[in-house]
């Protein structure tokens, strides 16, 4: 499937019972035909697998999508510092199709569920 851009926004939680589409992320990835995040393709494109972190009154956050040694992936936006990582629970396992629900681990340690709201794939524009 390639590089995809992936739009998560907040599922609903007790301080959001319908949801917040103000509190989510951005991402870009790399996809396999299933819809499961492609380690290879993760080291191939790693400089492009950016995030966005977007939540009202609060000033967005840019950083980058990690693959750890030990399979596990996270948002990270301080490179070589893993206190600021977010964590993704079992990203690896989800397959990423609009409509499903993940689950983050945000900087206040707080795992939160969003959903998949859009998975877009990214068009490479050749230069002329």
């Amino acid at each position: 499937m390639g590089l995809v851009r992936i739009r998560l926004e907040l599922a609903r939680t007790a301080e959001a019972p319908h949801g917040d589409s103000r509190h989510g992320y951005e991402f870009t990835a790399p996809l396999l035909a299933d819809g499961h995040l492609d380690p290879d393709g993760w080291r191939k494109y790693r400089q492009a697998c950016t995030v966005r972190r977007f939540q009202p009154r609060a000033n967005d956050e840019h950083g980058t999508l990690i693959h750890r040694r030990d399979g596990r992936w996270a948002f990270s936006y301080r490179p070589n510092d893993d206190a600021d990582d977010e964590a993704i629970f079992r990203f690896d396992r989800h397959s990423f199709v609009e409509g499903e629900y993940v689950t983050v681990t945000e900087h206040d340690g707080v795992a939160r569920p969003f959903r998949i709201v859009s998975v877009r794939r990214m068009v490479a524009v050749r230069g002329s």
